[in-house]
């Protein structure tokens, strides 16, 4: 099979052998229903509350705040229908560079009687503070804010906004899955700032597809999404999936572990990537933040489709992303990149590269050098059409 060098980590991440290993024996020999009162059953109950601890340790929580879920998409809907279905209608309030399993859960919410407004960002995608202390002055009851943007990598103040739409008396999540393994994250000193719910989805940091958590304050009332045998203290019915959750919880506990180590190593790859693209005349988006993810370059070159460039590089051996949320009929550039103020021409062409700890130097000399030979090509084919 032909195996580009893959540079998609935001979208997922290779699971870790040590991760594949552990979830082995759950699919095999120990298929016990974590609910069933034998060995079979006791066995995977303790496997679960296992992972349950190292998915918590993993972000400074307490084992009961850790709600297991499918992935992080339902996670997020859980907390904000959740919460909403608790509370009279009001106004909910989310930044207007959230994923979209954040945002479509609002936008349904206003069928039951809510207000969404969406958390204006400046140039570099970072939450405007004018335009959140106008919206928290207007006593919204739910914020979401994440943590780290897929997209650009822009890590916002999650701490100071949490303290403000605290003192607006507003149930504060942030969605964390991008952060986690890549920066510190901890949840007890978020809740200490006012942050009630976090997310974190296995698959972004070495572990399995089909496994997630909603990291929950338990003063928070939520109603669950699914109804049924009462699991994950009632908030997410359904037989539990052992051998994901097991996976997750080592890849929690591994992520965290080189943490520090792989930043450092990122950061340098990022930083070479970087004077790479700017010497090809890119423009990288949210570069001047001074907080980003140490592993996500966003960019873009004049003129140039994003999704050509990703097919073009595809063939030559290289896996990355597009910025454009696309459909057959209706192509539309990154709402992330519309919201900062970047024009929809340059939107279109916007690529995501997203490092991980199995790249190299010279891969992303390869890539360099790969990419600007595509780019000349592609702009001499336009200079021809116009």
């Amino acid at each position: 099979m032909f195996a580009p060098v893959y540079l998609d980590h935001n979208a997922t991440t290779p699971a870790d052998p040590a991760v594949v290993e552990a979830m082995l024996p759950w699919l095999a020999t120990r298929f016990g229903n974590a609910s069933s009162r034998h060995e079979y059953g006791r066995a995977a109950r303790r496997a679960v509350d296992e992972a349950r601890s190292q998915v918590a340790a993993a972000v400074g929580a307490h084992s009961t705040e850790v709600v297991f879920t499918s992935g992080g998409s339902e996670a997020n809907n859980l907390l904000i229908k959740g919460a909403a279905a608790c509370l009279k209608p009001g106004l909910l309030a989310v930044s207007a560079i959230e994923h979209p399993c954040v945002i479509r859960p609002g936008q349904q919410l206003v069928r039951r009687g809510w207000v969404v407004q969406e958390l204006a960002v400046d140039s570099l995608g970072r939450v405007d503070p004018g335009r959140f202390e106008a919206v928290m002055a207007q006593k919204p009851k739910i914020v979401s804010v994440m943590l780290a943007n897929n997209e650009t990598g822009v890590l916002q103040d999650i701490e100071r906004l949490a303290e403000r739409a605290r003192s607006a008396g507003a149930c504060f999540h942030t969605d964390a899955v991008q952060a986690i393994g890549k920066v510190a994250v901890d949840f007890r000193r978020l809740n200490a700032a006012g942050v009630q719910a976090l997310t974190l989805s296995a698959h972004k940091l070495g572990g399995p597809k089909g496994a997630a958590a909603l990291v929950l304050d338990k003063r928070v009332d939520v109603e669950p999404l699914i109804a049924g045998g009462g699991h994950e203290r009632g908030l997410r019915s359904g037989t539990e999936n052992v051998a994901a959750i097991v996976g997750f919880g080592l890849a929690c506990e591994l992520a965290v572990g080189r943490r520090a180590d792989l930043a450092r190593r990122l950061l340098g790859l990022r930083r070479q990537l970087e004077c790479g693209l700017l010497a090809c005349g890119a423009t990288i988006f949210g570069q001047q933040a001074a907080e980003r993810l140490p592993n996500t370059v966003y960019f873009a070159f004049p003129e140039l489709d994003g999704e050509t460039l990703v097919g073009k590089l595809d063939r030559a051996g290289y896996a990355v992303a597009s910025g454009a949320a696309c459909s057959s009929a209706n192509p539309e550039p990154s709402h992330v990149l519309r919201a900062m103020g970047v024009s929809p021409e340059l939107a279109r062409g916007a690529v995501r590269v997203s490092l991980g700890g199995d790249n190299t130097q010279e891969q992303i000399d390869g890539f360099l050098c790969t990419l600007q030979a595509t780019v000349a090509r592609l702009q001499h084919l336009t200079a021809m059409s116009v």
